[in-house]
């Protein structure tokens, strides 16, 4: 079995935020960020697989600061953990403002990659070195997000699809919903 060390695939991707990338408010589109996330993401994972990759998921995006026009924006990512196929990215993004000096960690987010071969079937990548406390406690957090994965998708899968009517409105008890199954 072969196998890669972490900082084999490690990537950081910089990039000025210019004015076509921001919204009416001044601010940095969230979808010019994943993009950039995915990008990096691909990088990441084909350094890693030494092949063709593609995105199957993308878990915790949550935008914890706004990143303004003229930052600099870097984007740490690595394999923090790898499946048969799969492999999930850790990515950190920062903000840099040039004029401040000050960085802010804006957001980190988690994408699984998937190794394909020339056929597109998905095909075994490398088992992952660590050597450090750090990565093994990234590798055990990816093993348990896949996991959790899995369980989000069953539950949306099966579990309200054999509810009754009834039995899904118990569980949206007290939201804010109109449901009147007579309209059209």
């Amino acid at each position: 079995m072969s196998v890669k060390k972490v900082q084999d695939s490690e990537t950081i991707l910089t990039e000025l935020m210019i004015p076509s990338y921001a919204n009416f408010g001044g601010k940095v589109h969230g979808g010019i960020l994943l993009s950039l996330m995915d990008k990096v993401a691909y990088v990441t994972a084909a350094k890693h697989s030494s092949g063709y990759v593609v995105t199957v998921s993308v878990e915790g995006v949550e935008f914890l600061s706004p990143i303004e026009v003229g930052d600099l924006v870097s984007l740490k990512a690595r394999i923090n953990y790898v499946g048969k196929s799969s492999m999930i990215v850790g990515i950190r993004v920062e903000a840099l403002n040039p004029k401040t000096g000050i960085i802010r960690h804006t957001n980190s987010c988690y994408f699984t990659m998937v190794a394909k071969d020339e056929h597109g079937n998905p095909t075994e990548v490398p088992g992952l070195h660590v050597s450090d406390e750090e990565s093994l406690r990234r590798f055990a957090e990816g093993k348990a997000l896949k996991n959790l994965a899995k369980q989000k998708n069953q539950l949306l899968k099966e579990e309200f699809h054999q509810m009754s009517i009834d039995e899904i409105l118990a569980t949206v008890a007290g939201e804010r919903l109109y449901f009147n199954h007579h309209e059209k």
